[in-house]
């Protein structure tokens, strides 16, 4: 066990804890704590941990935390670079786990629900982020995937990619998806172009492109529903 947590009080000893209570009954300073494993100067680890949950005033908890990026993190007095990527690794492998189990019952019957189901993990993105989700007849979600980080110029995505990608899972419909970090969600004619040129293989393929929609700033865009589709 970290000397560190030797020396904190009995009843505040996280991995006593959660041996006596499992990790369910920690809290989340406490989760956090376990991962740091140590403090700073003239803080404890604990008292680092719960710092840290506080760093995004208007979003405490794990939720603001994962909003800071890792030159942000590292910044933070007790943490540096190694304990900035665990933090963020930890965050994203959470944020698989929930949407891998979420995904396994998930149907998008229109636009505003995949909208509503991205908002968030979107909308805070300080680049633009292109998604391809990938369902069958139904609609259920069979598979995510993060194409493209940038900006997001028809001339640099690739319609066969995206396809191998839906071939590959079986898709019999996709959805691109992607954030406007300006949070205007109307459609640029890079966008349009984007949306053309991969509409038009996936038709060749048999594979429809459902829609494309554009992410803003607690708003959303259709291009089903604008008829650019």
């Amino acid at each position: 066990m970290n000397e560190e947590f030797n020396n904190l009080p009995k009843e505040e000893r996280p991995y006593e804890r959660c041996i006596r209570h499992g990790a369910e009954g920690l809290s989340d300073r406490e989760l956090l704590a376990v991962f740091l494993r140590t403090g700073a100067k003239g803080r404890t680890v604990l008292e680092l941990a719960g710092d840290l949950l506080k760093l995004v005033p208007e979003r405490e908890g794990f939720t603001g935390l994962r909003r800071l990026g890792l030159a942000e993190l590292s910044g933070v007095r007790g943490i540096g670079k190694v304990k900035a990527v665990q933090i963020k690794c930890i965050l994203e492998l959470a944020r698989r786990m929930a949407r891998e189990e979420a995904g396994k019952g998930i149907y998008f019957k229109n636009p505003a629900s995949v909208a509503e189901y991205y908002m968030e993990d979107l909308r805070h993105e300080e680049q633009e982020v292109l998604l391809l989700l990938m369902l069958n007849q139904k609609g259920r979600l069979i598979r995510e995937k993060y194409l493209f980080k940038g900006t997001v110029n028809a001339s640099m995505i690739s319609p066969r990619e995206i396809f191998l990608e839906a071939l590959s899972s079986r898709a019999v419909q996709i959805i691109l998806l992607h954030n406007h970090p300006s949070g205007d969600a109307r459609p640029s004619r890079e966008d349009l172009n984007v949306t053309k040129r991969v509409g038009e293989a996936g038709a060749l393929l048999g594979i429809t492109l459902t829609d494309h929609i554009i992410i803003g700033e607690r708003s959303f865009v259709s291009l089903r529903e604008k008829n650019y589709l």
